[in-house]
């Protein structure tokens, strides 16, 4: 990947959590109301283009977004750290699921700009969520992650988790960040370039 991160569109980030229904059971995996299934939640990281970059420790389905995010977040920090990538000064796109005060607190603490909209189910407007920082138009660059779990989609592992040991299941998640990326890198290189 070092090579490559000219390939890379750092200009924006995007977070999202996604979960993935288990037939078989296993670790990592809980009951998710909403899906009316056992599940596992796994947080995502995207380029400004949807490329996957990383993703954290997949957690147990019954959990949100929130749940260990601090720990969650310093995994994929630590991982984008080893790719040779510098967090300071990234902007990043979340939903409302992760607004919390703690979240915004580590993301200016790496002196990350997080750009998430106020959550109407937390604490009353006060004067200092009023002022946050919240860009719209940036915002909208957000749908690129849900079509980079459309392109994950095309992976007929991925669609339904089968694998009982989760460490099998992220290595199954980072074999198709890599293959995706390859594709995408593969499309850029002119033919006489291989010759």
């Amino acid at each position: 990947m070092l090579q490559h991160r000219r390939d890379l569109d750092l200009s924006c980030v995007q977070l999202d959590g996604s979960h993935t229904p288990c037939k078989r059971g296993g670790a990592t995996v809980g009951y998710q109301g909403r899906k009316a299934a056992k599940t596992t939640n796994t947080i995502y990281l995207a380029d400004n283009q949807g490329q996957m970059l990383c993703c954290a420790s997949p957690q147990e389905g019954q959990h949100n977004d929130l749940f260990e995010l601090q720990t969650l977040f310093e995994e994929i920090c630590a991982f984008l750290s080893q790719a040779g990538i510098d967090v300071k000064g990234l902007f990043l796109n979340a939903d409302a699921g992760f607004d919390s005060k703690e979240f915004r607190a580590i993301c200016e603490q790496k002196e990350i700009i997080a750009n998430i909209p106020r959550n109407p189910r937390n604490e009353k407007k006060t004067e200092s969520t009023s002022c946050q920082y919240f860009d719209e138009a940036l915002y909208k660059r957000r749908y690129v992650i849900e079509r980079a779990n459309a392109w994950q989609d095309q992976f007929k592992a991925l669609i339904i988790r089968y694998e009982t040991r989760v460490d099998t299941w992220l290595n199954l998640l980072i074999l198709s960040f890599t293959v995706i990326f390859i594709r995408r890198i593969n499309k850029k290189i002119n033919p006489k370039q291989l010759l």
